[in-house]
């Protein structure tokens, strides 16, 4: 696909998917707040063989070239579960960097319009991955802050060609900084309620972190599955995606920020999990888990801890959402965080129309917005 002298080519070969792997690292190159993918993980997700959600999902990368160099990359999705249970017939667009220059973002999307709608689709909407534990939304806000480790930083340029290419926002989510010094004694108070209340407890993490994996993985993100249903675009795992999601994150993760919530038979009602930012850790691997890459990241997490713990996600059985469970892992997880030597949490992106989740953070003094993000899209 042509547009003036910019070649949008669909990613075919090794050598292609590694130039398309390495253009967000090249195109944010020492910049002070974004951080970086890494490569291989980038690779690894468009194998089949390394990313189970193509079991259900087709994909197809392009990479922009101008002038034999790489200036712009998309990916085009069409999650057909997503489509399904949403009733819509949606190209996805994600993995999208481009330089600044509106021509060759014009290209990259009509290539990802023009392959969607080969296969039926009739509207494009992005930035998607192929589920929701892919990093999605664009950044409209907050662009001079640090990046964390699930979610895109990109220039402020890249909503204006969005908007300028008639694309609109269909949803959008923020982002929020708590400081982590006490527990709010009402949130400290609900939670000790809610306890008694449904006769729930919680687990005890006493086994090995794989152990714990085993016994935990399949029930959260099937709690996730259910609790996380009715918001925008979600897409349900299936039990390959769990496995990989076990295998991949667990070794990086603390018992200690990790919560499960339990009733009188030992069925999980509700988990929360929060990581130790590695976002400065990514930015000195720059991109590379190898030579030294991953020594930055274990470091991070095991011998020299920022004090900044980003919160990952919260899932609640729909059955006990509104009745004040949501509180109970914050009174386990704050004089741990505290304990720990964290100053702040960072909040993983939140519809700003999840009122469920919204809600909970008005507890808490200090807390404040500090990004904004959206998905664009118009119909093809």
């Amino acid at each position: 696909m042509q547009a003036s002298n910019i070649s949008v080519i669909p990613v075919k070969t090794a050598r292609d998917l590694r130039r398309f792997a390495r253009f967000n690292v090249q195109l944010y190159r020492n910049h002070p707040y974004a951080v970086p993918d890494l490569i291989r993980d980038t690779i690894n997700s468009f194998k089949p063989s390394r990313n189970a959600a193509l079991e259900f999902c087709e994909a197809q990368p392009f990479i922009a070239v101008m002038d034999g160099k790489v200036v712009g990359r998309v990916a085009a999705i069409i999650n057909g579960k997503a489509n399904n249970a949403w009733k819509v017939k949606t190209v996805r667009f994600g993995w999208i960097d481009f330089i600044d220059d509106i021509n060759v973002t014009r290209a990259l999307l009509d290539a990802v319009t023009a392959w969607g709608k080969e296969r039926g689709m009739d509207r494009l909407e992005g930035p998607f991955g192929f589920t929701d534990f892919d990093p999605e939304g664009m950044l409209t806000d907050g662009f001079d802050l640090m990046g964390t480790m699930a979610t895109i930083y990109n220039y402020p340029y890249y909503p204006k060609h969005m908007e300028r290419l008639g694309l609109k926002p269909s949803a959008e989510w923020v982002e929020r900084q708590i400081p982590y010094n006490t527990l709010p004694e009402k949130m400290e108070r609900i939670g000790k309620i809610v306890l008694d209340r449904y006769h729930l407890h919680l687990a005890k993490l006493e086994h090995s972190k794989n152990t714990e994996a085993k016994i935990y993985a399949h029930k959260l993100f099937h709690l996730v599955n259910e609790a996380f249903a009715p918001l925008y675009g979600y897409s349900a795992f299936s039990d390959k995606q769990i496995d990989d999601f076990a295998r991949k994150f667990v070794p990086l993760l603390d018992k200690r920020l990790a919560v499960f919530v339990l009733d009188e038979n030992d069925e999980l009602v509700a988990g929360a999990l929060t990581m130790t930012s590695i976002a400065r850790a990514l930015q000195k691997a720059k991109g590379r888990l190898f030579p030294f890459g991953w020594w930055h990241i274990i470091k991070a997490i095991k011998f020299k801890r920022p004090p900044l713990v980003e919160f990952l996600f919260i899932a609640v059985k729909p059955e006990y959402q509104n009745k004040g469970i949501n509180a109970v892992p914050f009174t386990v997880l704050n004089p741990t965080l505290v304990e720990l030597g964290y100053k702040l949490a960072e909040t993983n992106p939140e519809l700003v129309d999840n009122t469920k989740v919204q809600s909970q953070w008005s507890y808490y003094e200090g807390v404040k917005i500090v990004r904004r993000r959206a998905v664009f899209f118009k119909p093809v």
